[in-house]
């Protein structure tokens, strides 16, 4: 509880100066109560003009529903629709004449070249866990509250029915919503240039100041986990770890996994490791089946800081990616270097954060499903 207290003030300070700094005309200003991290209110300063739709690429399945949630929001709720630009040019939605004069209200966007940070009040994902993935990548800083509809094939953290959607948004709207602040994982990746890189990234950031060969450092945001593995080598991973600059162990098998609490049943939980309530503070480390009989998963604090480099013994390079993208190869020199976050995600709970896990657990990973017992009947009760 003391670390959510220590980071959220922080997140809320930058919506608050974001909100000073654009015209309150066109976007509302939010609030979160502070009480206990499982009984945190969302509210409203002023009511939210503006919504981000992230809908699944490529799925036929969401243009219906895609389709009566834009038109209930900008005819029946007045909201100013973002829509990413390549929703829009799947055929079905492009060539649907009856979507037409919709269309025309969207505001649109393109990834890793347009800023939605000072524009958007909150997220509305149709579709699985990936989309609210998705929207935690679009929001280096401070991330608007997301509200993720199950329209996918798991659905961990899309609490909400699609069925009830104009009930459910409205009391978004009202700003009658519990909410959960998901932590998120700061990656900062420190790579020994070896040859020009083309490539265009906006999360690369040039460190050298003169004509020698410069180091690229990239920074990411990670809501589930980072993941270094041996790529397409035979050979095993080896990499070393460290933790607040002290080397505690070298990681020898297939990789390891770094995830926050909400990464905990993701990757992390497929390859052994405990599931973690997100409202906890901690970050997981998970090997991925290490050649080791007592390399067991663990549990840090939160505010540690980790880096990963590969060890010098080391046969081949490493691969690494950020909830399943980005992915890119690490070297000798290279270093990934990560923290918390100070800007977490605001995940809209449908009933509260407790019993949302609980529900998602017992639905999506059927925890603990087994028949019960029977009871003893009077005669096997005399036998003992």
């Amino acid at each position: 509880f003391a670390f959510v207290c220590a980071f959220v003030p922080r997140t809320l300070r930058l919506q608050s100066n974001r909100a000073e700094n654009r015209s309150m005309d066109s976007v509302a200003c939010r609030r979160v109560h502070i009480q206990d991290p499982a009984s945190q209110r969302l509210t409203w300063n002023k009511p939210p003009k503006s919504v981000l739709v992230i809908k699944k690429i490529q799925d036929v399945s969401l243009l219906q529903p895609f389709k009566e949630l834009c038109i209930f929001l900008t005819e029946q709720k007045n909201m100013i629709v973002y829509v990413e630009r390549k929703v829009l040019e799947d055929p079905a939605i492009a060539n649907d004449e009856s979507f037409v004069a919709v269309k025309k209200n969207f505001c649109t966007f393109r990834e890793d070249f347009d800023d939605l940070s000072n524009r958007v009040d909150f997220i509305i994902c149709l579709g699985g866990d990936g989309t609210l993935l998705y929207a935690s990548s679009l929001f280096q800083e401070s991330v608007p509250p997301v509200m993720a509809f199950h329209l996918g094939s798991l659905g961990f953290l899309t609490p909400f029915n699609f069925d009830t959607y104009q009930s459910q948004v409205t009391q978004v709207i009202e700003g009658n919503a519990a909410i959960i602040l998901r932590s998120r994982l700061k990656v900062k990746v420190v790579k020994e240039s070896r040859e020009k890189s083309k490539t265009k990234d906006k999360n690369l950031i040039i460190t050298n100041g003169d004509d020698e060969p410069s180091r690229k450092t990239m920074q990411y945001q990670v809501l589930n986990e980072v993941v270094v593995d041996r790529g397409p080598s035979s050979y095993l991973s080896n990499v070393d770890l460290f933790l607040d600059g002290h080397l505690i162990t070298t990681v020898q098998g297939d990789g390891v996994i770094v995830s926050t609490p909400t990464g905990s049943t993701a990757y992390a939980v497929a390859a052994g490791a405990s599931m973690i309530h997100p409202n906890v503070p901690a970050i997981l480390i998970t090997p991925i089946c290490p050649h080791s009989l007592s390399f067991r998963p663990i549990v840090v604090p939160a505010g540690v800081e980790l880096k990963i480099m590969l060890s010098r013994e080391a046969r081949n390079n490493a691969w690494v990616s950020f909830d399943g993208r980005k992915r890119q190869e690490i070297g000798h020199g290279d270093s990934i270097t990560i923290t918390t976050s100070c800007f977490p995600v605001p995940s809209i709970c449908f009933r509260d954060p407790v019993n949302d896990w609980f529900e998602s657990l017992a639905q999506c990973l059927h925890w603990n499903v087994r028949k019960k017992q029977s009871h003893l009947s009077s005669e096997e009760e005399e036998e003992f």
